[in-house]
């Protein structure tokens, strides 16, 4: 059984589909961006990791210029191979070349290695800066609330069981890309 909610409208809002949602395994994430800012074009992706992630590998885009930002740990962090780090990626930051238009959209793509940690939801706070203002894409559900009131939820991915725990198919599984807001 999936431990996915049903996908709201992504269309309005800067959202994550991931290829797997499997515990442990590794998933291409793919950020939307729709529009711009009350008009005005998009010029930088600030895509925030959550703690749980260690890294991420951005893929090319030809419109986009892409940074890794890095921040040392509290305490070295013990991988499961036996290594350990003491440095994590903390946000990947994409610089449009030139302003991505208000009507026009793009995709930004991620590759990451989920934790082992099904059931639990990973949160990407995103700040998508525009020629004239911004956007904080940041806005988390708390308990009891409806995540479809949110004006501006943080994209978010659930992890699944691993592999072959969970049945056919939970390896390839959407989840809840937006926040659970619709679209608008």
């Amino acid at each position: 059984m999936l431990l996915l909610a049903a996908a709201g409208g992504a269309a309005a809002h800067v959202g994550v589909t991931p290829d797997k949602t499997s515990a442990n395994s590794y998933a291409l994430l793919t950020f939307a961006v729709p529009h711009g800012c009350d008009g005005s074009g998009t010029t930088k992706v600030a895509i925030t990791l959550p703690a749980e992630l260690n890294d991420a590998q951005p893929t090319v885009n030809p419109n986009w210029t892409a940074e890794k930002v890095t921040e040392q740990l509290a305490e070295p962090r013990k991988l499961a191979d036996g290594s350990s780090i003491t440095k994590r990626t903390s946000q990947v930051v994409y610089t449009a070349k030139a302003p991505l238009e208000h009507q026009l959209r793009d995709t930004l793509v991620l590759s990451v290695k989920l934790p082992d940690a099904a059931g639990t939801t990973l949160y990407f706070p995103t700040l998508q800066t525009c020629e004239a203002g911004q956007t904080d894409w940041s806005e988390i559900a708390k308990d009891g609330q409806d995540p479809h009131s949110l004006k501006a939820p943080a994209p978010s991915v659930t992890i699944t069981g691993a592999a072959g725990a969970g049945g056919p198919g939970t390896e390839h599984a959407a989840a809840v890309t937006d926040g659970g807001a619709a679209a608008g």
